[in-house]
Order: structure tokens, then C-alpha cells, then sequence
């Protein structure tokens, strides 16, 4: 695992070396190309881009006429997308992330407890976080902290399953957090108890919060070190902006790297929902941000996770018919607050993922112009996984997107029909369906919770193929959609959902720079092949921030070197 991260910390080294100064006013023309422009299906072979805006795009014959003492580069073929967003990350947290403990590939109770074991015994006494476990991996069984206490000792362990909804404990980290059987299950979380009634170190949802209020800060240092590595990581896999679920924390963090001029990735920082108040102080005191790191919306949640049985539906778990999830917040202070952010201003990001979830949710946004006069501004359901019938036409008739995250809909599809049946997966990752109702639909990742990486995302999109090979046609494959409108979903409609749809998204006049150029066309290749796409380079406002070191390298002609009659 140390070995990973300090080999990111040597890329980036490498990378910051040619990242140096604002992008001037020089033209650059990239020749023959593939270029998926974003319009109406429109390609193009050539791009003309003078500093951190796209001139015109065009033939490569009409682009030297109009630029002919431009800086070449020659993408000899190449495809060329705009630049993926991704509209749903942890991005800090997964930043963290990518030094601590990871159990997303433990297949058996015996080796999550020994990968635990050897992460306590690297570092004694020191919080072991993390985790990303996945107890389907196994069969199911929940992990509990005597799988681990024995192997751990006085060394607190706090590891998250892949979801974020349900995380484990060891004996060390409930005393610290001062957890024991006579501590209450707070409102919208579950302690999870023995037969005799004593926490088996599980907690899900809000009471996981029990827990992360005793967890040592990160230092700046290692936020600094760490937003360098998930920068790259990022920037390796095509994308060019994120919409970042985070904390006020994370948002105060951004704006002082960016002070730095250490942001080299484009953000969109949302903020909880409960702190809007505090939101519309910045907004009133500093704005929305810029081009690079901006501001003006808030998180907030409905329910938990399929996989922790805590999303919210309106029929029991087929596997656990003691539940059928629950809302993890007030239901009159979320509807209170949502109220308030949209009458102030503020773009709603809402989570929901059980039917009955999804159903309160879109009740709330129906009621919200009349409760706030706004026009609704843009408001999303993130997430949206598993939706009644009437809620796919909903989304359309009142102008909600669809936040969603297609590698879930082949993670999940290895066990969902346990979880709540056949005849409720008919609406479940209902791409397709939404599309056909008129909904906007925008992708992401959920990234650490799924891979950062659109090219995963459309592949999932477009293949419905489950992570466990079983099903080659496609997991309710009624619900696959096409290639490009899986690009648009990560890039044109990404750009709408962050109200950025005339700077980016598009390759188009005055468009900000931001593309990404592929090794292969994903419209020529076998859509099982899409996934292992490479990525070649990667451009933010006219300047290439990533290069693929495996990859050759594009072609570059300057003035004195070109054949301008070729």
C-alpha cells in the first residue's frame, strides 16, 4: 500500500515539473484527430485552441487557414472526447484514502482479518482507517470486531464498508468513542448488537458518526500530499473536473490550495445540506469561486445504502423482512431545510436510492417552487438507484436529474435480487428508461466507493455486465443504453448539473481547453474493450496536465517544423 502511494508521490513529482506557468496566449492546433465534439453528434478532425479557450474546431485544411503559424500537435488519429466529469466523489476522503488500509479485494473472513492484523502491527497505536470492504466478497456475513479485536489489540480500527453507509469497529475504537451496550441507537443510524444486546462494532449510518467524532484530523500536510496523489490519479483516467460531496472542512482545504496555486484539477464543492445558512455567508461575502474551484451547493441525505439494507423502500428486504431501511434524517428538518438552501439560492444535491426514497424526495421537490418561489434550480437526486414506476416519469415532468453512478449497476447486480427481489429490479439503475421519459442524466462514480474512471463508468453504462461474469448479456439489460449517451452523461450533461454548460462539456468556440485523448475510439471498439481504453493525455484549459507514460507520446511540430501543405 506504501509502496502505491509514495509511487504516485514520484508521478506527481514528475508531472508539477512541466506544470508551471498560466497557459499563454499561444495557438495550438491539434491535427487529425477523432473529435467527439459533445453536439448533436457532431465530430470533428481538428481543434484550434489560443491559451485556455477552444478557437473553432473544423478540418485540419480550414484550421491552418485560419491559424497557419500555430503550434502543431498531431494526434495521428486519435480520439479526442471533452474532458470527463465525474458528478459525485469523496474526493478528499478518497484522497485519504489512497494511503490507508483497503480490503475491497478481501474474499474470505480469514484474510480481512489478517490484512487488519498486519496494518496494526505496521503501526502500533495509531488509527487503522480505511477499509472498503465488501462483505459480499465473502458471502455475506457481516464482519464483527472479534474477528479482529485478538489481532489488533490497543490499536484502534475504524474501517468503512465500500458504501460509506456501515463501517466496523474494533474493541479499542468503541471505548474511545465511549460506545457500550447501554449507548442508544441515535436518530437515522443502527448500532448493531449481539444476543445479549452489546455492540458487535458495526454502525450504520448515523451512528457512524459516534465514532468519527474521536478520529484524529488529518493534518494539512497529509490533506496537501494526498490531494497531490488523488490529482493524479484523477488526471491518469481522464477527468478534468469533479463534484465533490464534502465536508465544510474540504471546502475550506480547496480554497486554501488553490490561494496556492496547488489546485490542478477543476472543483465543484458541495457542502451539507445543514450548513446552508452558513453557505449563503459566502456566497454573500465572496461569490461562487471561478473556473477552478467553485461553490453554491449542498448535499444532503433521504436514506442509507442497498447494501447496508438501509436504503429506504416501501416494501421489507426480501433477505431481512424485519426492515425495510429507514430515512437516516428528519424528515420535517430535511424538507425545512431544503426549503431554505433552494429559496437562498443554494442547488440541491439530494441522496436517495430505495423507491420509497426516491418517492419522498421528488414529493419534496414538487412542493419546493410553491413553498420557495424559486424556479427550481436544477435540483438532483444523487444516486436514484432503484425507482417506481411513477418516479421515472417524474423525473422528466419535473425537470430533476438523475445523479447516478453506473459501475454501481454491476457491483450491485452480483446480489441485489437477494436484497429485494426480481419484480423490484425493474426499476432499478434505470438508465434507459429515463432517458426515453426525457430525464437528464448525468454520471459518476461515487469514487472511493466505485473506481474514478468514466471509461469503467460507460462501460458498465453501455454492457450492464456484472463484476462476477454472470451476466454476459447484461444485468436487466432493457436498461443498457449507447456510447454516446454514456459520453454525454460525463461531460455535456455533467456540465448542465454544475451549471457549467457554457464553459464546458463540449468541444465548441470559446469553450474552456479541457479535453481528453483516448488510444482508442470507444464507438470502434468492442464495448467489453472499453473499460481498458487507455488514456493518452489529458488537457485542462489548453494545457496538457497528464501524459500517459506507457503511452507514445502525440506528436508535437512547432512553427519551423511543419508542413503546412501536408
Amino acid at each position: 500500500m506504501r509502496k502505491t502511494f509514495l509511487g504516485l508521490v514520484s508521478a506527481i513529482a514528475a508531472s508539477l515539473a512541466t506544470f508551471t506557468s498560466p497557459a499563454s496566449a499561444e495557438r495550438t492546433l491539434y491535427l487529425n484527430g477523432r473529435m467527439w465534439t459533445g453536439i448533436d453528434g457532431k465530430f470533428a478532425e481538428s481543434l484550434l485552441v489560443e491559451g485556455d479557450r477552444i478557437v473553432r474546431t473544423g478540418t485540419g485544411a480550414e484550421l491552418r487557414k485560419v491559424a497557419p503559424e500555430s503550434r502543431i500537435v498531431d494526434l495521428g488519429g486519435r480520439f479526442v472526447a471533452p474532458g470527463f466529469i465525474d458528478n459525485h466523489t469523496h474526493f478528499m476522503g478518497g484522497a485519504l484514502d489512497l494511503a490507508r488500509l483497503n480490503l475491497r479485494d478481501a474474499k474470505t473472513p480469514a484474510e480481512f482479518t489478517r490484512r487488519v492484523g498486519d496494518a496494526a502491527r505496521a503501526a502500533p497505536g495509531r488509527w487503522i482507517l480505511g477499509g472498503t470492504w465488501d462483505h459480499e466478497q465473502w458471502g455475506g456475513a457481516l464482519p464483527e470486531r472479534g474477528w479482529i479485536d485478538a489481532v489488533t489489540g490497543a490499536t484502534p480500527v475504524w474501517i468503512s464498508r465500500l458504501d460509506g453507509h456501515m463501517a466496523l469497529a474494533n474493541s479499542a475504537a468503541l471505548a474511545a468513542a465511549g460506545v457500550t451496550a447501554q449507548t442508544p441507537d441515535p436518530p437515522g443510524g443502527v448500532i448493531v448488537r449481539d444476543a445479549e444486546g452489546n455492540p458487535t462494532g458495526l454502525m450504520k449510518d448515523a451512528a457512524m458518526e459516534l465514532v468519527d467524532k474521536v478520529v484524529p484530523a488529518a493534518t494539512e500536510a497529509e490533506k496537501r500530499l494526498a490531494l497531490e496523489a488523488a490529482t493524479e490519479h484523477a488526471l491518469a483516467r481522464g477527468v478534468t473536473q469533479v463534484h465533490d460531496m464534502g465536508s465544510w472542512g474540504d471546502l475550506d482545504f480547496y480554497r486554501r490550495a488553490h490561494a496556492d496555486g496547488k489546485l490542478r484539477l477543476r472543483v465543484y464543492a458541495l457542502t451539507p445540506l445543514r450548513q446552508w445558512k452558513k453557505l449563503v455567508q459566502l456566497l454573500n461575502a465572496n461569490g461562487r469561486g471561478d473556473d477552478w474551484l467553485r461553490w453554491g451547493g449542498v448535499k444532503g441525505f433521504v436514506d442509507g445504502s442497498l447494501g447496508s439494507t438501509t436504503a429506504w423502500f416501501h416494501a421489507p428486504y426480501a433477505d431481512e423482512p424485519s426492515t425495510s431501511g429507514f430515512m437516516v434524517s428528519d424528515a420535517a428538518t430535511l424538507e425545512e431545510n431544503m426549503r431554505g438552501a433552494d429559496a437562498n439560492g443554494l442547488q440541491l444535491a439530494i441522496h436517495a436510492i430505495g423507491d420509497r426514497a426516491n418517492d419522498w424526495l421528488l414529493d419534496v421537490f414538487e412542493r419546493l417552487p410553491k413553498a420557495t418561489g424559486s424556479n427550481q434550480r436544477r435540483v438532483r437526486v444523487e444516486h436514484a438507484q432503484h425507482l417506481s414506476p411513477q418516479a421515472i416519469r417524474r423525473f422528466a415532468a419535473l425537470g430533476v436529474t438523475a445523479s447516478m453512478q453506473p459501475y454501481h449497476a454491476i457491483d450491485d447486480g452480483r446480489w441485489a435480487e437477494k436484497r429485494i427481489g426480481r419484480e423490484r429490479l425493474r426499476g432499478t439503475y434505470a438508465f434507459r428508461s429515463l432517458l426515453d421519459a426525457g430525464a437528464t442524466l448525468s454520471f459518476g462514480s461515487d469514487w472511493t466507493v466505485a473506481p474514478l474512471s468514466p471509461l469503467e463508468g460507460i462501460y458498465a453504462a453501455v454492457t450492464r455486465q456484472t463484476l462476477d461474469g454472470r451476466n454476459p448479456k447484461g444485468w436487466v439489460p432493457a436498461e443498457k443504453i449507447s456510447i454516446e449517451q454514456a459520453l454525454r452523461a460525463y461531460t455535456v450533461a455533467n456540465a448542465w448539473a454544475g451549471y457549467q454548460e457554457a464553459k464546458i462539456g463540449r468541444l465548441a468556440p470559446g469553450y474552456l481547453a479541457d479535453f481528453v485523448v483516448l488510444a482508442e475510439d470507444p464507438f470502434a471498439v468492442a464495448p467489453e474493450r472499453i473499460r481498458s481504453i487507455e488514456v493518452l493525455s489529458t488537457v485542462i484549459g489548453g494545457r496538457e496536465v497528464y501524459r500517459s507514460p506507457q503511452g507514445k507520446p502525440l506528436r508535437k511540430l512547432f512553427r519551423s517544423e511543419a508542413n503546412l501543405d501536408r
